[in-house]
């Protein structure tokens, strides 16, 4: 004979102040996105949209009438070669010196913590600095470089060296950051297989060229990809360096929105430009994610 156990009865809980304290802990978070993100994302999607009086207030809806506009001008098109032109000078170039950097930093030597020291340098300086101190020494009359190369070019005014120069300025920026994040990646790196390769007889360059750059290649693409987006949207250096200038052979895309916008007064050009290149950003960002599986782990 069994006997039934008394059921019981789950009460249910009101909703109590505790059930929301986890909430609370992402709002101050969520308001300041929503204030500096959100709303300024949408405020610009909604300007692009709309023509503007000088002081940036919508007037009315013009539909993509500003869009088609943009496309046509091909002041932006300028901008958008050069900024990619820069792009691939500044990519190729601070991914390839900050992974050099990192694999001679990992290297067993003395005083090899004062040098990764030094490497990751350039990440404590603020752009803006550095694009004064560089402006100083590649002055044509008063700077170091040409009085060490005994010549008097002018760098940042010449149509040929102005946007080179700032590529290299920035190159040397980006090495810190770059550098970081590959010598984090070399610390992961199989010991087993280097010590084949010496069994192997392999020399130092194969030794990187073919285990480590292989091992290390997520984060290579990692870095391939915040390169790419960080040199789209490059402007203090440009600002402080050479202004656009000479002409607008350094004209970026990120520069020219600020000109539109804050010296042109043109509030609802300069939005439209931010959303292609947002556009721009967002579709580099999904090649990210599309090809990143295809990537040797």
């Amino acid at each position: 004979m069994t006997t039934k156990l008394p059921q019981q009865t789950v009460q249910k809980k009101g909703f109590t102040f505790r059930d929301l304290t986890p909430y609370l802990y992402i709002v101050p978070s969520l308001a300041l996105f929503i204030l500096f993100v959100f709303y300024p994302f949408v405020k610009t999607i909604y300007l692009s949209l709309s023509s503007t009086d000088l002081n940036g207030n919508a007037t009315g809806f013009v539909g993509f009438a500003n869009y088609i506009t943009a496309f046509q001008d091909k002041t932006m098109w300028t901008a958008l070669w050069v900024t990619i032109k820069y792009a691939l000078m500044v990519v190729a170039g601070s991914i390839v010196m900050g992974t050099i950097c990192a694999i001679l930093a990992n290297e067993s030597f003395k005083g090899r913590g004062l040098v990764r020291t030094v490497y990751a340098m350039p990440m404590a300086i603020s752009s803006a600095c550095i694009a004064v101190i560089a402006t100083f020494i590649l002055n044509p009359t008063m700077g170091i470089l040409n009085q060490i190369l005994g010549t008097q070019i002018k760098w940042l005014k010449g149509i040929n060296t102005a946007l080179p120069s700032v590529a290299v300025v920035t190159i040397w920026m980006n090495i810190g950051m770059n550098y970081l994040f590959v010598i984090a990646a070399l610390q992961s790196v199989d010991i087993s297989l280097y010590e084949a390769g010496s069994i192997e007889g392999v020399n130092f360059f194969q030794k990187h060229w073919y285990i480590t750059i292989p091992s290390i290649s997520p984060t290579l693409f990692f870095l391939l990809i915040i390169n790419v987006i960080n040199s789209f949207q490059a402007y203090a250096q440009i600002r402080l360096m050479t202004q656009g200038g000479p002409g607008k052979f350094t004209t970026t895309l990120v520069y020219m929105i600020y000109r539109e916008t804050f010296e042109n007064m043109r509030y609802a050009s300069g939005a439209t430009m931010s959303v292609i290149l947002f556009v721009i950003l967002f579709i580099l960002t999904a090649i990210q994610f599309k090809v990143e599986k295809k990537v040797t782990y």
